[in-house]
């Protein structure tokens, strides 16, 4: 579990990176060029940081979709040219805040 709350405290981070650079708003958002760029590189961070997650732990969170997290950190890297913004917004606003109540939990369990 130690390795793990390394990775936990480093997704609580990015998380709140993305809270903050999207924090004003959906138009500034996509106005922002900065705002975008400083949010898509904490969710890649992010989620390679859940890669290095155990699957024990995990496991703890069944409703947490770990390989469409996985999965979107490849978009990320690979097919960034790709990248629908209103999805990401969509992320940030429904998908965040869920993995943020996860990882809260799963850090509690340490």
């Amino acid at each position: 579990m130690k390795e793990d709350a390394v990775y936990l405290n480093h997704i609580l981070d990015c998380i709140a990176n993305i809270e903050e650079d999207s924090a004003q708003g959906y138009e500034y958002f996509m106005a922002s060029r900065t705002h975008r760029d400083a949010v898509l590189r904490n969710l890649q961070v992010m989620a390679e940081s859940t890669q290095h997650l155990s699957d024990e732990l995990k496991a703890t969170q069944p409703e947490i979709e770990w390989r469409e997290i996985a999965a979107f950190r490849n978009i990320l890297v690979h097919d960034y040219l790709g990248i629908d913004l209103e999805t990401v917004w969509e992320i940030t606003q429904r998908d965040i805040p869920r993995l943020k109540q996860a990882i809260i939990t799963m850090l509690s369990l340490g």
